[in-house]
Formats: structure tokens, sequence, C-alpha cells
């Protein structure tokens, strides 16, 4: 096609369209003209567009004032919206892009019109969140000319931008609109149009986990939450974020992925999330989610262990993993005995008398303690940094007694860290998490959807996560995620849990997803 060479964006000589003036489609529009492109706005319903045109000049006149744009560039870009108040005023767009309802026949009739308003070299775009991209163009005369250019939420802000591949997509095509992303100041990604997509796909897990967990009675919300934040290094804890999405929406797209991929068990939706939907507790839009809302609404605080008498026992510190090195350097008021050694075969990090703590490797603490033979076994959950984690999870095995539980939380309020205890379920939450993105994200690479950089690219700009999944399977070691992965297989008796191949193929090998 005409001005669709690899490598090169959209010429600023063209006109970028932009169909539905909602929130996506208002924060297309202004990113597009930020950028120095003449857009054009059209929606079904004139006010819409008028009203978003004055909203956008307003937040134009707004960063002017912050500084991040002069005063005459504010100008001119508001200068470059203009309104179309029909179809056939779009003639001349060399980029149209789509973001009305999801609702695959609306949006084939949108593209089926267009078709016989604009020149054949003019590129189509949806920025579906979930909608086959190979469907959409099936009824195209050019189905070549489309491809997915799906943004986050708010679009001036997130910089992720998914650039979708159907199977008839031109690769020059999307190779355009990626550049054309790049120049409008976003951190594009190349992905086939597969269910989900990316995002909506890999980040399945951190909700699913999260809901598990609470299902099986091991922690309320405010301390899951708190956990993930404090010691998973995440932004937002999973039900926060899913009152903040709605859960109407975050469980139809759970529903859609579901099927779309034939009922895989790994993404089976929750029957707390379904009950929350039939009661209408949606979230913050309705007032009552896993939270209550409102300006009496209390916020819930999170499980914390009360202070313990630190222990009269030496205290050892075993191997050097992060969660050793992190213990022998907060401990500064506790006299710590190191040593490289692994007691027996199970990478035991922490002894205080009779009690032993390991990092969580997937199995539930009272499985661990059987399998060792030793009854006070505490297990410490992962932190995205134990140099720096302001708390941590601890679960202990039926067979633990108490003075040895509240040795191992002593030694670790002593080290800094607020303690909150789960129920012992396999994996706990930040680890069997992580496992389960880096699994997922390992799958959609297994089977072409996107690069290893890409995938962590996607779930860092587009979603906020801490560190990419498979970058953050690297830093905690492929072998363990592995045995975690396998370990929760054991105990659930799940093809849910089942490894990735391209992990099983890299543990093999000794290899690492970035080099």
């Amino acid at each position: 096609m005409p001005g669709t060479s690899n490598s090169k964006a959209l010429a600023r000589s063209r006109t970028v369209a932009v169909i539905g003036s909602g929130a996506m489609g208002a924060g297309i529009a202004q990113v597009a003209a930020a950028a120095g492109y003449a857009v054009q706005l059209f929606d079904t319903r004139p006010e819409a567009v008028a009203k978003a045109i004055v909203d956008i000049g307003e937040m134009f006149g707004k960063l002017a004032g912050k500084g991040r744009m002069t005063a005459d560039e504010a100008s001119a870009a508001t200068g470059r919206l203009r309104a179309a108040a029909v179809l056939s005023d779009l003639a001349e767009a060399g980029l149209v892009v789509e973001a009305i309802v999801e609702n695959l026949d609306v949006k084939r009739k949108l593209f089926a019109e267009l078709e016989a308003v604009v020149a054949d070299d003019c590129i189509f775009a949806s920025n579906t969140s979930s909608i086959s991209i190979t469907s959409i163009g099936a009824a195209l005369r050019l189905p070549q000319r489309l491809v997915g250019m799906h943004f986050f939420n708010p679009v001036p802000l997130m910089a992720l931008v998914e650039i979708i591949s159907g199977l008839a997509s031109d690769a020059a095509v999307a190779a355009c609109v990626y550049d054309t992303a790049l120049a409008w100041g976003k951190n594009p990604v190349h992905t086939k149009s597969t269910p989900g997509f990316i995002v909506n796909r890999v980040a399945r897990p951190y909700y699913a986990e999260a809901l598990r967990v609470l299902n099986e009675q091991a922690g309320e919300p405010a301390t899951i939450d708190a956990i993930m934040r404090e010691a998973g290094g995440f932004r937002m804890g999973p039900f926060e974020l899913m009152d903040l999405i709605g859960h109407d929406v975050n469980f139809a797209v759970t529903q859609s992925v579901f099927q779309a991929y034939f009922t895989d068990p790994r993404f089976t939706p929750s029957l707390i999330q379904q009950e929350l939907v039939n009661a209408g507790f949606l979230g913050r839009k309705s007032g009552r989610g896993f939270y209550r809302y409102g300006e009496n609404a209390a916020a819930p605080a999170p499980m914390t262990e009360a202070a313990m008498p630190l222990p009269m026992h030496p205290v050892q510190v075993f191997g050097a993993s992060p969660l050793a090195e992190a213990l022998a350097a907060r401990l500064t008021n506790v006299s710590v005995e190191r040593s490289d050694a692994l007691f027996g075969a199970d990478n035991l990090v922490l002894r205080c008398g009779s009690a032993k703590a390991y990092l969580t490797d997937g199995r539930s603490a009272t499985q661990r303690a059987a399998d060792n033979r030793h009854a006070d076994t505490v297990l410490i959950d992962l932190a995205l940094d134990f140099n720096n984690a302001g708390r941590i999870a601890v679960t202990r095995a039926d067979q633990c007694g108490d003075t040895a539980y509240s040795d191992i939380v002593a030694l670790l309020q002593a080290a800094g860290f607020a303690v909150s205890r789960l129920d012992d379920v396999p994996g706990m939450v930040v680890m069997r998490t992580v496992a389960m993105l880096a699994n997922e994200a390992a799958d959609t690479v297994n089977q072409g959807v996107c690069s290893i950089a890409d995938a962590d690219m996607a779930m860092k700009k587009g979603v906020n996560y801490p560190r990419g999944p498979l970058a953050w399977a690297d830093a905690i070691g492929l072998d363990t995620i592995a045995d975690v992965l396998l370990h929760l297989a054991t105990a659930y008796g799940e093809d849910r849990y089942r490894v990735s191949p391209l992990i099983t193929r890299k543990t093999s090998s000794g290899g690492r997803f970035h080099v």
C-alpha cells in the first residue's frame, strides 16, 4: 500500500480520523493532535463530538499551564481538531481509528461503510480490547489494511499500544501503525490476533490466583491487597483493582478469554466474582465491590501480626538467596550466624530453635513439614525486593507449634517487616501469582503471539507491573518457577498449573528469557 512502507510512520500530511468520541476516542484524538496530525473526530452524536473537542482543547490549555507544552503548541494542537458531520467527510483520511462499542457486527458494518468512502491506501485500525481482528476484517474488500491499535485508558497517560495483526493484516501496515504509535509518544508492541492479545491474556492470573486464595479462606481482600502492594511491588492489589475496573467488565473479559480458549482451565472464571456481578456489587461505580465506597466507608485494615518477643535461641541464616541476604542485612539488632551450606536438601533460609523457615516453593507448609519430617515449619512468600519490602507474608504448617511460629514472626518483625499471616495454601499469594503470570507470558511467546521483550513491555506499560513477568522469572530462577507450578499442579490435580513448554525447554538447557 502506498505510504505504508516498513518502519515509516504515517506522514504528518495525512489526516487521522477517529470514530467514537467517548473517553477512548477523545484520548486517541488528543495524542494524535498533540503529535502534529490533523484529526477528524466523528460520532453518531454530534453534540458528543463538540464536547470532546472543547474538553481536549481545555486539556491542552492545562498542559500548557503546567509547562508540558507551550501556549502556541496548545493552540496549534487544538486547531488541528475538527468535527466530521458525516462519514463521507473522512474521504481524505490516511488512518481511521475506530473506538466504538465492543460488538463485532457493529464494527464490521462501520468498516464496510468506510471502505466506500476512503481511498484504498487508507489504513484501518480498531481499538478493540477483545474482538478478533481477523473476524472484523473478514468481510472487508481489502482486509489487509486492517490492524488492531489497542490503547489503554486513560489514553494520554498510558504508554502502551498493542498493534494487533489478524491473519489477513499486511505486515507493512502493522509496521506503519507501530511507527505511528511511536511518533505519538507511545510504547507499541506487536501481537497476533489471539484471545486477550497480550495484556488481557497474561493478566488473568493476577485476578484469578487472588480469587482462588480468597475462595480457600486463606486471607481477606485487604490483607491480600496489602501483600501484593507492599511485598509484591504492584501498584494496586488485585481486589482493589477489580473494584476499580468494575466486576462486570473484569468478569466479562475473563469469560470471553475462557470461552475463546475452549474452556481452558487456566482461565476459569471465579464464582465469587460472578456472585458480585449477580448482586450488582460492581466496585467503585456501584459503591460496593470487595470494599465499600462513599463518604462514610472505612477502608478495612490488612491483617498484621502483633509484635512478638524476640527469641532467646541462636539465629542462623542459610545460603545466599535474596531472602537470606536481606534477612542478614536487616537483622541489625540480632546476632546472626551465616552458613553458606544448604540445610538438608530443601533450601532452608532461617532457623531459630526448633523453627525452620523456607521460601515457598508451591507446596503448602503442612506438606513441606510432612516431606521434611519437621513439624515446626514456616513458609515465607516471595517479595519483589526483600531488601526494601515493607510487608511480608508467612504461613505455618498445621503441625507447627505456637512458640516456633512466634520466633520466626518476631525475627521478621525485627528485620523491619510488617508480617501478615495467610492460612496454609499452596504457593501462598505473591509466588503463585508471579509464577502463573510468567507461565502465561511464556506461552504467549511459545505460541508466536509476541516476543519476549514485547510480553514484558506490555505488562509493565499496559498494567504497570513492577517488573516484566519473564524478567521476573529470570530473577527468581526458571527452575524455581517450574517447581512452584509443578507443586501447584500436584496439590490441586488440575491442568490449570501445567508448565509452559518454553519454561521446560529453558530449564532443560539452563537458559533464560533475557540474555
